[in-house]
C-alpha cells in the first residue's frame, strides 16, 4: 500500500466544511443571532436557559438557510460581482443543487423545531421570514425594483420579533419597534455602500438605486430614511425595553447618523471622487456600529431591569 493511500489532504477544488458554512452567510447570521438574543432577553417573560439556547440556535439555522437559498438563486450575479465572486457556488466549491438542498433542509428543520421548542407563533414567524427573504425578495423583487434593499431589509428585521415571540408567545409595540429599527437602518446602510461599489451592481444588472436613479437621488433617499430611522429609534426608548441607557445611546448615535447622512446629501460627485468617497465610507462604518450599539443598549437595559436598578 502506497503512502498516498493515507494522504488525507483535501483535493484542490473539493468543498470543505468552511465552504458549506460560508453558504449560511455567517456574518449576516451574527446580526440575526444577536438581535434575536436581545429580543428574547428583553421580553418580559422568563425563559429557561436551555430553551433560550435552543431558540437562538434554530433562529440562527433559519437565517443560515435563507443565506444558502439566496446564494443558490443569486449564483449567476454573484459570479460577476467583485465582492461575491469568491462565494462557494461561483468559486466552484459547492453546486447549486447542494446549496438548495442544504437551504431547504435547514429551513424545515429550524421552523418545525423552533415551533416545538417554544411556540408556533415563533416558528411561523421564522418560516415567514425565510419565505419573504427567498421568494418575495431574492426571486421576485431584487432584480425588479430599486427598492430591493428596503424590501430585503424587512426579512433581516424579523429576528428580534421572533426572539420576543419565542419568549412571550405574542407580538408587542416594543417588538414591532425593534423590527422597525433594523428595517429602517438597512437602506441607508446598504445605499451608502452602493455609492462606492456602484460598478458591481452595474455589471450584475441589479437595479440598485444608484444604478436606476443615480447617486444624487440615492443621497436624498439616505437622508430621508435616516430621519425616519432616528424617529423610530428614539421612540423605542419610551417602550418597556427602553430606559436612560438606551435613550443616551440613541440620542448620541442618531445625532451622528443624521449628521453623516446630511454630509452625504450635500456632497457632489466631484468631491466624492476627489477623496475616494471618504464621507460615504465613514458613514458606512458608523452604520456597522449603529445597530449593534442600539441593541446592545437594549440588552443592558434588560440586565439592569432584572437587577432592579431602575425599579
Amino acid at each position: 500500500m502506497s503512502d498516498a493511500s493515507f494522504d488525507s489532504r483535501p483535493i484542490e477544488g473539493e468543498a470543505q466544511f468552511g465552504d458549506y458554512f460560508a453558504l449560511l452567510k455567517p456574518r449576516v447570521m451574527t446580526l440575526v443571532v444577536f438581535t434575536a438574543f436581545v429580543g428574547l432577553l428583553a421580553a418580559p417573560a422568563p425563559v429557561h436557559p436551555f430553551i433560550g439556547f435552543v431558540a437562538i440556535l434554530f433562529i440562527a439555522l433559519g437565517g443560515g438557510a435563507s443565506g444558502a437559498l439566496n446564494m443558490w438563486y443569486d449564483s449567476d450575479i454573484d459570479a460577476v460581482m467583485k465582492r461575491t465572486r469568491k462565494r462557494p457556488i461561483p468559486a466552484g466549491k459547492v453546486t447549486r443543487d447542494e446549496a438548495f438542498a442544504i437551504g431547504m433542509t435547514l429551513s424545515v428543520f429550524a421552523c418545525v423545531f423552533l415551533g416545538l421548542a417554544t411556540n408556533w407563533l415563533a416558528g411561523g414567524l421564522l418560516a415567514f421570514t425565510i419565505f419573504f427573504y427567498v421568494v418575495i425578495y431574492t426571486v421576485w423583487l431584487k432584480r425588479l425594483t430599486p427598492q430591493n434593499i428596503v424590501i430585503g431589509g424587512a426579512a433581516g428585521a424579523f429576528p428580534p420579533m421572533i426572539g420576543w415571540a419565542a419568549a412571550t408567545g405574542d407580538i408587542s409595540t416594543a417588538s414591532v419597534l425593534m423590527f422597525c429599527l433594523t428595517f429602517l437602518w438597512t437602506p441607508p446602510h446598504f445605499w451608502a455602500l452602493a455609492l462606492f461599489v456602484r460598478m458591481d451592481y452595474d455589471n450584475a444588472t441589479v437595479p440598485m438605486l444608484t444604478v436606476t436613479h443615480g447617486r444624487k437621488a440615492t443621497r436624498t433617499h439616505i437622508l430621508v430614511y435616516t430621519i425616519l430611522l432616528a424617529a423610530f429609534a428614539i421612540a423605542l426608548g419610551f417602550t418597556q425595553v427602553g430606559g436612560p441607557v438606551y435613550l443616551a445611546v440613541a440620542l448620541v448615535l442618531n445625532a451622528l447618523f443624521l449628521k453623516g447622512a446630511y454630509d452625504i446629501w450635500r456632497r457632489d460627485e466631484a468631491a466624492s471622487e476627489a477623496d475616494n468617497f471618504r464621507t460615504e465610507k465613514k458613514f458606512f462604518k458608523l452604520s456597522l456600529l449603529y445597530l449593534f450599539a442600539h441593541f446592545g443598549a437594549i440588552l443592558i437595559e434588560a440586565g439592569l431591569d432584572r437587577m432592579g436598578v431602575f425599579a
